[in-house]
């Protein structure tokens, strides 16, 4: 009687003593910054190729945000390795992986309940109790139901589940950081194959010309109105434009393998998307999260918090270990010398059993352990503060960069339209033999270049406007009501506005995941 009082007191001192140990977690804040340039932060670009981008603070992204650039090719590109990227694949299987394992640790939380059915055979000798009984054999048949039960007083399991919880959170956020960084990928590499087309088209272009100014200058040369040093210094021009195509051939050709690679293929099994069907628009309008909602927005973000929920939990893991486990056991069954007595109720056989274990010496072991947890907790505290210091720094740069974008595109459009008309007025002068032929090959040189640096400019401005979508998070957010632990939707619009024309080409420029 007295040992039940000892253990019915041990007992309710431990329930009202339940609790979890370690450190609470306490969600980092928001940042308190306003804006994310130095300066006032930028409204719209200056208009070059008759369009001026303007950015839109708090509008919510379209989780969708390549179709902005009204592009059929891009989107094909995208369609193709959301299905089948292997990067993908695996990130999904990891989600599961953490999944399953979330719900395996969910067992921890109840009783463990075992089922034992054996036979076995003995000697018995008489001998054993000092008497001259003759040694017999017999065989004892046994089954019993055992139960096992940990009470989580110290919140230790729930601990382990709350860590497990989040890293599930955190495959999560890797998954879309995978879905995002892909559609990046994509397209910035579909902008530079419609680049490098429509610059390989250029090139040859101006090689066609080239060739039809060196004929007019041989034949000016035979008729003696033109120095041979005229002729060489034409051929030389051809022959130097000529080997600006096969450099420009291999990276169009590199570009091709990387985006069969990114959409799950054999370069050689890949099928290029029609560039020519239709152009890649550049947005007008551009969503900007605002910066007390970046960090909800930013799957990196989001995956590096939960990796501090998970150190955090680990602080607690690791105090809980020097605090007592209560285990409770208990077993029916029978046991019997003859199979067919197996059910008699003279055959049945119990048990209960409880048992503390307190760690009472280890050297010093669990304070250390706890000591490094908190240390990684902290670290990866640092590591989160760097990855926002980054997000914040990648809108910055996508921000000043689209607006640099357009500034210089106004500027080499200027210059192209100058050139161009140099180029004109040179070629008449030359023919009526006004000017001699270095003026004209001068002009020709300067309006070639304005003509290819264009092009790349037009290629920057739209790989730059992806930049900063991706920056902002890629809208991901975009498929839920609202993001997680940000303002109610009310507050951010979704932006599908018209896009201007670029022309990166004459005729181009150049499901979303669900987990």
């Amino acid at each position: 009687m007295r040992a039940r009082s000892v253990v019915a007191a041990v007992t309710c001192a431990l329930l009202a003593t339940a609790c979890t140990i370690g450190p609470r977690y306490v969600a980092p804040a928001a940042p308190s910054v306003d804006r994310y340039t130095a300066g006032p932060a930028p409204q719209h670009t200056v208009t070059s190729a008759g369009a001026s981008q303007r950015f839109d603070y708090g509008a919510r992204l379209n989780a969708q945000w390549w179709t902005l650039f009204r592009s059929p090719a891009l989107d094909a590109l995208l369609r193709a390795s959301l299905q089948h990227n292997p990067t993908l694949d695996a990130a999904q299987a990891t989600l599961r992986q953490a999944q399953a394992t979330l719900e395996a640790d969910a067992g921890l939380f109840y009783p463990q309940v075992t089922g034992q059915l054996g036979t076995q055979r003995e000697r018995f000798s008489g001998a054993t109790f000092g008497g001259s009984v003759p040694p017999r054999l017999f065989t004892l048949y046994t089954g019993s139901l055992n139960v096992t039960y940990y009470p989580d007083f110290f919140g230790a399991n729930r601990l382990v589940y709350r860590q497990q919880k989040a890293q599930v959170d955190y495959q999560q956020f890797q998954l879309q950081a995978a879905y995002l960084t892909l559609e990046a990928n994509v397209v910035s590499q579909g902008i530079t194959a419609a680049e490098l087309t429509e610059e390989i088209r250029t090139t040859r272009a101006i090689i066609a010309a080239e060739a039809q100014l060196l004929t007019l200058t041989e034949n000016r040369y035979r008729l003696g109105a033109a120095p041979y040093l005229d002729v060489l210094n034409q051929r030389n021009q051809l022959a130097t434009s000529r080997a600006a195509l096969p450099p420009l051939e291999q990276r169009l050709a590199q570009t091709r393998h990387q985006l069969a690679i990114l959409a799950g293929e054999y370069p050689a099994q890949w099928k290029e998307p029609d560039w020519t069907d239709g152009e890649i628009r550049l947005p007008r309008d551009l969503p900007v999260s605002l910066p007390s909602t970046l960090v909800q927005q930013r799957p990196d973000i989001r995956a590096a918090e939960a990796q501090m929920r998970a150190a955090n939990a680990q602080v607690g893991i690791d105090s809980a270990k020097m605090y007592p486990i209560l285990a409770l056991t208990g077993s029916f069954g029978q046991q019997s010398g003859l199979p067919q007595a197996f059910f008699n109720s003279g055959g049945n056989v119990w048990s209960l059993a409880a048992g503390l274990t307190q760690p009472l010496f280890q050297g010093g072991t669990l304070r250390a352990q706890r000591r490094a947890a908190q240390a990684a907790y902290e670290a990866t505290a640092a590591e989160y503060r760097k990855t926002v210091l980054g997000a914040f720094a990648q809108v910055a740069d996508a921000l000043r960069a689209v607006q640099h974008d357009a500034e210089a595109l106004h500027a080499q459009q200027q210059a192209l339209q100058t050139a161009r008309e140099a180029l004109d007025l040179a070629k008449a002068q030359y023919t009526d033999g006004a000017i001699d032929y270095l003026t004209l090959l001068t002009t020709q040189v300067s309006y070639h270049n304005a003509s290819i640096l264009v092009l790349q400019t037009q290629a920057h401005r739209l790989r730059d406007t992806a930049a900063l979508f991706a920056a902002v998070g890629g809208g991901w957010w975009s498929e839920q009501p609202t993001p997680p632990g940000s303002a109610p939707a009310a507050a951010a619009r979704t932006v599908t506005e018209p896009t201007a024309k670029t022309t990166i080409a004459p005729a181009s420029a150049a499901n979303r995941r669900t987990p």
